[in-house]
C-alpha cells in the first residue's frame, strides 16, 4: 500500500559545524515539510540519508573545488503550500518564446519550480508516449513513478540527490513505449523569475525510453530577471535495449543563482545515449553526469561546453561505468573561461574485469581568455580488464599568437580575431548535436554569449 505519511525536517534544522565528524554544514531547513504523496517512505529514507551526511565539504575529494558553503549556510524557503506560492513571478509569452527551440514541439513549462499548464504546449503524441508533470503522473500511473523515482539516481549518489528525493515536489515524467519513435524533440523548460528570490527549487525528472524506442529531449534551466535562488535538479534516464536517445541539457540561469544538477543514466544492451550539456549561468554551477553501461554493445557519447566569466564557478563531474564487454564511450568537454572565472572538470571511466573489448575515449580542452581565469581538470581511468582501448587527455591554454597573426594580417582586428577563434573552438563540440534544429539553436545561443555573429 502506498505511504502518504508526512513529516518535517526535524533533526536537520540546527546547523552542524563544518567538519564535525566529517560532515558538512547543514543549512536551515526548519519548516521544510515532506510532500504528502505515495513516496512518503522513500522520501523519509532520503531525508535520513541527508541528515547523516550533511552538505559536502572541501575535505571530500569530489567536492574539493566546489564551494557549497554559500548554499549550505543560507536559510532557503522551500516550495509547498499556499505560503510557498506567494510572490511568484510571471513569464511573458515573448520571453518564453526566446527560451523555446521549437514553438510546436511538445513542451512542459515550470515557473519557479511549479508546473504551468497555461504556458505549456501539449499536442497529441504517438500512442504509448506520455509527457506529464510529476503530480499528474503520480495520480494517473503511480506504479511508473514508484518504480523509477530515486532508483537510477539513488539518494546515496550525492547529498544533494538525497535532499532532492526528500523534497522535490514537481518535475516531469516521460515514458516512450517500446518501438515508438517520437518525431520531434520533447522540451522541458524550467524558468526562474525574481519571484524565486531566496527559494530552493527542487525538481525531479524521469525519462523512461523502452526497448527499441527513439526520442530526443531538451532539458533547459533558464532565468527571467535577476535573483538569488538555489536550483537542485535531478534527472533519471532509463534507456532500454536497442533504444536511441539524444538528451540536451542547458543551464543559463541568473548570475546570482546557485545550480546543482545530477543526471543518472542506465543503459541496456545495444542502446545508444547521446548527451550534450551547455553550462553558461549561475554564480556556482555544478553538474554530475553518471552513465552506467549495463549491457553488451552499448554506445555512450557525452559532449559538453561550459562558458565562464566574471566570478563564476563552473564544475562538471562525469562518471562512465563500463560493466559489460564490447561497449563504447566517447567523451569531449570543452571550456571557455574569461574574467576571474574558475572551471572544474573531473571525468572518470571505470572498466570492470569482465568488460573486455571496451573502447573508451575521454578529452577535456580548456581555453583561457584572461589572466585571472583558471581551470582544475582531472581525467581519470580505472581499468581492471586487459583487452581494452582506453585513452584520456586534458589541455589548458590560450589562443595561439600565430592564429592571431594570421587573421590580423588579413585586416581583422585582434578583438574580432579572438571572437572568431573562440567561436570555432566552441563550434567543434556543438556540431556533435544530432538534431539540426537543436544544434542551430545552440549555435545561436553560443554566438550570443560570445558576442560573435558568424
Amino acid at each position: 500500500m502506498a505511504d502518504r505519511g508526512t513529516g518535517t525536517a526535524t533533526g536537520v534544522s540546527a546547523r552542524v559545524a563544518e567538519g564535525q565528524r566529517g560532515r558538512g554544514a547543514v543549512g536551515g531547513l526548519a519548516g521544510w515539510t515532506l510532500p504528502a504523496d505515495r513516496l512518503g517512505s522513500r522520501r523519509r529514507a532520503a531525508l535520513e540519508s541527508f541528515t547523516a551526511t550533511g552538505f559536502p565539504t572541501a575535505k571530500q575529494e569530489d567536492w574539493r573545488f566546489t564551494p557549497v558553503t554559500p548554499i549550505a549556510m543560507r536559510e532557503w524557503q522551500v516550495d509547498g503550500g499556499e505560503e510557498g506560492k506567494r510572490g511568484r513571478g510571471e513569464v511573458g509569452t515573448d520571453e518564453l518564446a526566446q527560451l523555446r527551440f521549437g514553438a510546436d514541439w511538445h513542451t512542459l513549462v515550470f515557473v519557479d519550480g511549479e508546473f504551468r499548464a497555461d504556458l505549456s504546449h501539449r499536442p497529441v503524441l504517438p500512442a504509448g508516449v506520455t509527457v506529464e508533470p510529476l503530480g499528474e503522473a503520480l495520480a494517473r500511473d503511480p506504479e511508473l513513478v514508484e518504480r523509477w523515482f530515486a532508483r537510477i539516481a539513488s539518494s546515496e549518489v550525492t547529498p544533494f540527490s538525497a535532499l532532492n528525493a526528500a523534497f522535490a515536489r514537481d518535475g516531469a515524467v516521460v515514458r516512450v513505449a517500446a518501438g515508438i519513435e517520437v518525431p520531434e524533440p520533447i522540451q522541458l523548460l524550467f524558468v526562474a523569475t525574481p519571484g524565486s528570490e531566496g527559494r530552493a527549487i527542487q525538481t525531479r525528472t524521469i525519462l523512461v525510453i523502452e526497448p527499441g524506442a527513439r526520442a530526443q529531449f531538451i532539458e533547459s534551466y533558464s532565468a527571467v530577471g535577476d535573483a538569488t535562488w538555489f536550483t537542485n535538479a535531478v534527472t533519471e534516464v532509463r534507456v532500454g535495449e536497442q533504444a536511441w536517445v539524444e538528451h540536451t541539457r542547458i543551464q543559463r540561469e541568473s548570475r546570482r543563482a546557485y545550480h546543482i544538477g545530477l543526471t543518472s543514466v542506465h543503459q541496456e544492451r545495444d542502446s545508444h545515449y547521446r548527451s550534450f550539456t551547455l553550462t553558461a549561468g549561475g554564480a556556482i554551477a555544478r553538474h554530475d553526469l553518471q552513465a552506467r553501461l549495463a549491457g553488451e554493445n552499448v554506445e555512450t557519447l557525452l559532449y559538453g561546453l561550459y562558458l565562464g566569466e566574471g566570478e563564476q564557478v563552473v564544475d562538471n563531474h562525469t562518471v562512465i561505468f563500463h560493466d559489460h564487454p564490447s561497449c563504447r564511450s566517447w567523451e569531449v568537454y570543452k571550456g571557455i573561461l574569461d574574467g576571474n572565472s574558475h572551471a572544474v572538470f573531473n571525468g572518470k571511466v571505470f572498466v570492470k574485469p569482465e568488460a573486455q573489448k571496451t573502447d573508451a575515449k575521454q578529452t577535456n580542452r580548456n581555453l583561457l581568455l584572461s589572466a585571472g581565469a583558471r581551470v582544475d581538470t582531472k581525467p581519470q581511468l580505472e581499468i581492471f580488464a586487459d583487452d581494452v582501448k582506453c585513452t584520456h587527455g586534458a589541455t589548458v591554454g590560450r589562443i595561439d599568437e600565430i592564429a592571431y597573426f594570421y587573421l590580423q594580417s588579413r585586416g581583422i582586428s585582434r578583438g574580432e580575431a579572438q571572437r572568431i577563434l573562440t567561436y570555432a573552438f566552441a563550434a567543434e563540440v556543438v556540431d556533435e548535436v544530432a538534431s539540426a534544429p537543436v544544434r542551430e539553436g545552440l549555435d545561436r545561443m553560443v554566438q550570443a554569449r560570445l558576442g560573435t555573429r558568424m
